[in-house]
């Protein structure tokens, strides 16, 4: 297995990098990693993360729900039953950003289709890319599309899409600013790239730290903050129009982390602390477990 071992920060190449915490996978191997910040932007990023061609080992689990849309344990099933309200908010975002209800769309990290079927019914023309072979049958199987492999993200043509999404997938890429930098040559002049990730400088990462979910090492290869974020996508020429909260994700990654955290999970805490986390959110975005930022060229 290779391993990456960065000596400088993987967004803005700074050399001030330093160690943060260590993590423990708790999906598949059971093994630390550390995270380390970058002084610099604010980055944070898994340290010694198992390469493109050796990570695929850390994806195969059936509770990874995005590839196995597995309705296993009272965590998962709670995720399916808000996941159509989910799915309608961020069409109504995307609706609301673009001024627009119908256009090309492309969803990059499609999982099982779920939100390309979902924006088809709406009337946009939705293409999804999914690396697992796995989600794609499921794809196919329980939502009836039919998602292309990753590679063709560079065969499609340039500035083909209105709006192109990326719901939890830019924290697992492994090359990322040539993947931004393809994201910015697929888009059209007035499109808008979505893009959602955790945010560890949100209440629930503090409350609950090396215990906090969404590190989800060794597949979150980055973590980021509001600044990191607005640094990485200004430094590929792009402008960050605004973020977007996402407020069911505070208390679905509360209850998985209660649940590393002790073992056996504690709901009414979970739910109490993704409860206190939105309200500070409220106050202050910036401080929402997940955020959806909105991009322009």
């Amino acid at each position: 297995m290779s391993l990456i071992h960065y000596s400088q920060c993987p967004s803005c190449s700074s050399e001030s990098i330093k160690f943060a915490l260590k993590a423990i996978d708790h999906t598949v191997s059971r093994e630390g990693f550390e995270i380390w910040e970058c002084q610099n932007c604010g980055l944070r990023f898994t340290q010694d993360v198992p390469d493109a061609g050796s990570i695929g080992v850390y994806y195969r689990s059936d509770n990874y729900i995005s590839h196995s849309n597995t309705n296993k344990g009272l965590i998962n099933q709670l995720y399916h039953i808000v996941r159509e309200q989910t799915l309608s908010n961020k069409y109504r975002l995307i609706s609301s950003a673009t001024r627009s209800r119908q256009g090309k769309m492309l969803d990059i990290g499609a999982g099982t289709g779920a939100f390309v079927a979902h924006m088809k019914e709406k009337g946009w023309e939705a293409t999804g890319l999914e690396p697992d072979e796995v989600a794609r049958e499921k794809a196919r199987t329980d939502n009836r599309v039919q998602l292309l492999e990753m590679d063709h993200l560079y065969s499609l043509p340039q500035e083909s899409f209105d709006v192109i999404t990326l719901w939890h997938v830019l924290e697992h890429v492994h090359d990322l600013h040539s993947y931004l930098e393809r994201l910015k040559t697929l888009i059209k002049r007035d499109g808008r790239i979505f893009i959602a990730v955790p945010n560890y400088t949100s209440h629930d990462a503090a409350v609950y730290k090396e215990a906090w979910a969404a590190y989800d090492v060794p597949r979150h290869l980055y973590h980021f903050s509001p600044d990191s974020m607005e640094r990485l996508v200004s430094g590929h020429g792009l402008q960050l129009q605004y973020s977007q909260p996402m407020w069911f994700d505070s208390f679905y990654i509360s209850m998985l982390s209660e649940k590393y955290r002790t073992g056996h999970g504690n709901l009414v805490r979970a739910v109490w602390n993704g409860m206190v986390s939105n309200i500070k959110a409220f106050i202050d975005k910036s401080k929402c477990s997940s955020l959806i930022y909105v991009i322009s060229k």
